[in-house]
């Protein structure tokens, strides 16, 4: 029997799996409020959309990604987290070339919710 991905005695991969679906959430909570804020508002543009909060988040999940999708493509043999969750990386990659604005937000909310799907596929993966 598998151990539960969220039991106190979870593996480092999964809890780096976990760990990116909590990014992944923040990120996109991040889009839609910076969106509203911004647009609605006219307030917060200064910090919301600055460029160093993009491509720090974007550093650091490709980094957990790699780390704990790869960790589990090697330890389970299967493609599918590791394609869908570089698929996301990719429209996250494509979010810091667009202008800010709804495509920019758009583009990253997709990119991390594929982000998310490869790494609950890679937590529900036999290990």
């Amino acid at each position: 029997m598998t151990e539960s991905p969220f039991s106190p005695r979870a593996s480092q991969r999964q809890r780096l799996d976990q760990f990116g679906i909590g990014m992944a959430g923040l990120c996109a909570i991040h889009c839609v409020a910076t969106v509203v804020i911004v647009s609605g508002l006219g307030l917060g543009g200064h910090f919301l959309l600055a460029p160093e909060i993009h491509r720090f988040g974007l550093l650091l999940a490709l980094v957990v990604a790699a780390v704990a999708i790869g960790w589990g493509a090697l330890k389970h043999r299967r493609a599918a987290p590791f394609v869908i969750a570089m698929t996301g990386l990719t429209f996250m990659g494509g979010a810091l070339a667009s202008p800010h604005g709804t495509q920019e937000a758009v583009l990253t909310i997709i990119g991390v919710a594929l982000v998310s799907v490869g790494h609950l596929l890679n937590l529900r993966s036999p290990r």
